[in-house]
């Protein structure tokens, strides 16, 4: 059986009195997409943090293709092939959309193939028409994929998203659902989301935090249909 990409054993965060994560144990395999749901608070945001080195975990382990990096700083685990994408795109508005790329691409790639990668990052993600205009002047879901096109131009072996739906209209999601399935086909990916119509469009497998911990993980049709996440989470009308 083929060794995990990513797992933790035990993984804790206090922050003085609050448990905010407690005694996590979570395994993806390469190639997997897994969306984590859960009620605000319930966790998902600092084992996020935990598994890109944004917080040293108060216990536990974060393994990456078998190595520990439990106290690896942020920009050594990037280096690793951990990339995130945050709820807040993190793009620089006072230059184009090609030069955000660019200067991605260009930290692991040199002079023609730099700029293949940013041609074909363009392309990927549906934004060679608007590749000369700054990004401070793009919609809010063009803004989303610019910094989704950012993260893949390093290449990582796992990509982390964080609400990669938020605040987008009907046609924003349902091309961005479209981005991550294909996104997938290469690389594995973690999703934390609230649009559960999103979730529908892109899971199969769904990890569900509730205060601190897994409650469950399951298939999403089977999530959908728990009635213990129904009550803590997702509502009756959510999963009618």
């Amino acid at each position: 059986m083929a060794a995990p990409l990513l797992q933790t054993r035990d993984l804790s965060m206090r922050f003085g009195g609050v448990q905010a994560v407690r005694d996590v144990n979570f395994t993806l395999a390469e190639g997997e997409l897994r969306c984590l749901i859960g009620p605000n608070g319930a966790g998902k945001s600092t084992f996020f943090k935990m598994l890109t080195g944004q917080l040293q975990p108060s216990q536990g382990q974060v393994l990456f293709r078998g190595h520990d990096i439990s106290r690896a700083h942020a920009h050594q685990i990037a280096r690793l092939g951990i990339g995130i994408k945050t709820q807040v795109p993190s793009v620089f508005d006072g230059l184009s959309v090609r030069e955000n790329i660019w200067f991605a691409a260009s930290r692991i790639h040199s002079g023609a193939r730099a700029d293949a990668v940013v041609d074909e990052m363009l392309e990927r993600i549906g934004l060679t028409g608007v590749a000369k205009r700054l990004v401070g002047q793009l919609a809010h879901g063009q803004r989303q994929w610019v910094e989704l096109g950012i993260v893949l131009s390093v290449d990582p072996g796992l990509i982390l998203l964080d609400e990669p739906a938020a605040g987008m209209t009907h046609e924003e999601v349902y091309k961005t659902a479209e981005l991550v399935r294909e996104i997938n086909r290469n690389k594995a990916l973690i999703v934390v989301e609230h649009d559960m119509q999103f979730i529908r469009m892109i899971a199969k497998q769904v990890t569900v935090f509730n205060q601190g911990s897994v409650l469950v993980e399951d298939a999403v049709e089977n999530i959908l249909r728990n009635p213990l996440v129904r009550d803590i989470y997702l509502g009756k009308q959510a999963v009618a």
